[in-house]
């Protein structure tokens, strides 16, 4: 049976897990960094990378302990290796780097995004390529094509902001904290989802991607205004989002007729609201909808390693001098989208 380490030091979360090749999970262990960054409202870069080294190693060794395994027992290390913040790439890398070299074990550098878009093939087993996939999170807003490991078509992706970055940007502006995107969920509960008249950037157009920066904009001015509650502006501002990123699913499921499911990952993916609109959009194509349990879609140790595992299958595995990357595309032949703040 092979098994996987996989470590993720990607943003702002640090984690270490233990998955087979058949999708057993066989340890996971996380670390947040709330705390440390909330003072801030947001995640500084610096701060990020020096917990990610305090607790990368006793999160390694706590995941062993939980399977019961040692470092020899596993078949490869797979560590993200970008995108993300640079410092906290480089430490997860470094760390994957030293244990394989310190066990004679194979590398496997793993794109944090492919570790999101086949996460939802590890939470069902039973779900073949092709299919439509929305990554949605902090700095990613993309809708891809994906055929196979490491075979991915972007359709679609963000022009300027990514719609994670506009939920934190939008919990910043109505004083909800951080982190953002729970906290606009939360309040958006208490709102009326027609309470605030917001814009939905690119709805109803033939060109294939979002923007997000307009209405993060409005909800400023709505803001600045003080005629709305704040939980009406949350209400009405996670709309108008969701009717963006279904109006450019639905485009993009024009394209992919013979997709076998319509797949959602990433951070924004835990948001119920985004989930419950996808899955009755799946329905009216007639596609199943997939999507990860909620802590599979932030970011995690276990769809690194489960990234890894379908890699190593496929005899894809790297050399020890690979690179760290901020940025690192899914699709490197896309057409790059016009636009001031284009993400992938």
């Amino acid at each position: 049976m092979t098994i996987i380490l996989g470590l993720e030091s990607s943003c702002d979360e640090t984690a270490a897990a233990l998955v087979t090749g058949d999708g057993q999970i066989l340890a996971h262990k996380l670390a947040t960094q709330e705390a440390e960054h909330q003072p801030f409202g947001g995640v500084v870069p610096e701060i990020a990378a020096r917990a990610h080294v305090d607790a990368l190693m006793p999160l390694v060794r706590a995941a062993f302990d939980e399977a019961g395994i040692g470092l020899n027992d596993v078949d490869a290390i797979a560590a993200t290796a970008g995108p993300g913040l640079i410092g906290g790439v480089m430490v997860g890398l470094v760390t994957g780097k030293a244990l394989a070299h310190a066990a004679g074990k194979p590398l496997v550098a793993v794109n944090h995004l492919e570790g999101h878009a086949l996460s939802p093939r590890l939470a069902d087993r039973t779900l073949q390529f092709p299919y439509l996939l929305l990554l949605v999170s902090g700095g990613h807003c993309q809708l891809l094509r994906v055929d196979g490991v490491g075979q991915y078509r972007r359709l679609a992706t963000t022009i300027d902001d990514a719609v994670g970055e506009a939920f934190d940007k939008t919990a910043k502006l109505l004083g909800l904290g951080y982190p953002g995107g729970p906290r606009v969920e939360k309040a958006a509960r208490e709102g009326n989802p027609k309470a605030v008249p917001l814009p939905r950037p690119l709805v109803g157009t033939a060109d294939p991607h979002f923007s997000f920066a307009g209405l993060k904009s409005a909800v400023m001015r709505a803001q600045q205004t003080g005629n709305y509650r704040i939980e009406d502006i949350a209400a009405s501002f996670q709309q108008a989002a969701v009717d963006c990123l279904i109006d450019r699913t639905r485009l993009a499921l024009t394209h992919c007729p013979d997709v076998t499911a319509l797949v959602v990952a990433g951070g924004v993916a835990a948001n119920t609201s985004i989930r419950k609109a996808l899955e009755t959009l799946a329905g009216e194509h007639g596609l199943p909808f997939v999507a990860p349990p909620m802590w599979l879609c932030t970011d995690n140790g276990a769809m690194i390693a489960w990234a890894g595992a379908e890699r190593y299958a496929l005899g894809l595995t790297d050399a020890i001098d690979i690179p760290a990357r901020p940025r690192w595309p899914l699709d490197p032949s896309a057409e790059k989208a016009r636009g001031a703040g284009v993400k992938g």
